[in-house]
């Protein structure tokens, strides 16, 4: 079919066809600038594996030892506590800040003395809650560079941030609060899931 305009043969079948290329073509070009876009915005493979939950073997942990992992970019501290090392948990109170756990940096489950699931394990975020140094593991008991009553725990050598083996922060030392205690269930005797809650929690 033909219309004629000033003077010319316009094809209308023509005219149809080109404006739907035109208009296809156009579509193409919106969603190859579109989809890197919004591809752009989603999180990274990588990005979503740093605040995935950590699976960790606790059976190879001597007791009295220390293993560091990392999740979501931070030292995460999981210490075999001996029962020595729970004997003095309890002798600390006087001396601790906050002995009771009242500040909320921990979950729930672990707001108890030994500031765990399973009294043996302490399992807490590697930083100093002052200015976001790692302390130094210190389990010896009378350190004489940390003053005859050291009763072993984790020393800040940033700024001087004492705390016992189960992350208490000490009196008068610059941190603010005890060290925090990331969500974390066993899901088997020997094994450890950190970043998830513990179930019924």
């Amino acid at each position: 079919m033909s219309q004629e305009v000033d003077g010319q043969k316009v094809d209308a079948r023509k005219r149809k066809f080109l404006i739907a290329a035109t208009s296809a073509v156009g579509g193409v070009a919106v969603a190859a600038v579109a989809l890197p876009l919004v591809m752009s915005m989603m999180p990274s493979a990588r990005a979503r594996a740093a605040g995935a939950p950590v699976e960790v073997d606790i059976d190879k942990i001597e007791p009295g030892m220390l293993l560091t992992i990392e999740w979501r970019g931070k030292p995460v501290w999981i210490v075999n506590r001996t029962p020595e090392m729970l004997d003095l948990l309890a002798k600390q109170d006087d001396k601790l800040a906050d002995p009771n756990s009242e500040m909320p940096q921990q979950p729930e489950y672990c707001r108890n003395a030994t500031r765990s699931i399973k009294p043996e394990y302490l399992v807490a975020v590697g930083i100093c809650t002052h200015l976001g140094c790692s302390p130094t593991f210190r389990k010896e008991v009378g350190a004489a560079d940390l003053g005859g009553d050291w009763p072993g725990g984790f020393f800040c050598p940033c700024h001087g941030s004492r705390f016992d083996l189960a992350a208490r922060v000490f009196k008068g030392v610059p941190a603010p609060t005890n060290l925090v205690i990331p969500p974390h269930q066993y899901i088997s005797d020997a094994r450890l899931l950190i970043g998830v809650d513990a179930k019924g929690a």
